[in-house]
């Protein structure tokens, strides 16, 4: 079994979905503002669908509700690779935890997508 979609509710489908499309090297696969509704594919086949708030799951996202109830995490092949990408971020004013650290046996920091979401990125040692 693998992992097919994660999906969220964000306010503004367009900019979270620039966000990981800039960041994390995501192909659009499907832009569709009128059912409010984008999804993002990795080079594995998971998919990020970004939607509006559903009423029948409560109607809410996480901007709206002022909390972040859930995060994304995405690995990457090289420590030197986090680094980087922390870089971009922050030279790009996106809202990062700080720079990276060496947490649960990794290096990783984490970040603020639009719509609230936090992205946490990180490297860990091969086992």
């Amino acid at each position: 079994m693998r992992l097919n979609h994660l999906d969220f509710h964000v306010p503004d489908i367009a900019a979270t979905a620039d966000f990981f499309l800039r960041y994390f090297a995501l192909e659009l696969q499907e832009m569709n503002e009128r059912i409010g509704r984008a999804i993002l594919r990795d080079e594995q086949g998971t998919e990020i669908v970004l939607s509006r708030p559903v009423p029948k799951f409560g109607g809410a996202d996480q901007v709206e509700l002022q909390r972040q109830t859930y995060h994304i995490g995405f690995i990457l092949a090289e420590r030197a690779q986090v680094d980087r990408l922390h870089g971009r971020l922050a030279a790009d004013g996106a809202d990062v935890s700080g720079p990276p650290a060496a947490i649960r046996g990794g290096w990783l920091f984490y970040c603020t997508a639009p719509g609230n979401v936090l992205v946490e990125i990180g490297w860990r040692p091969p086992a």
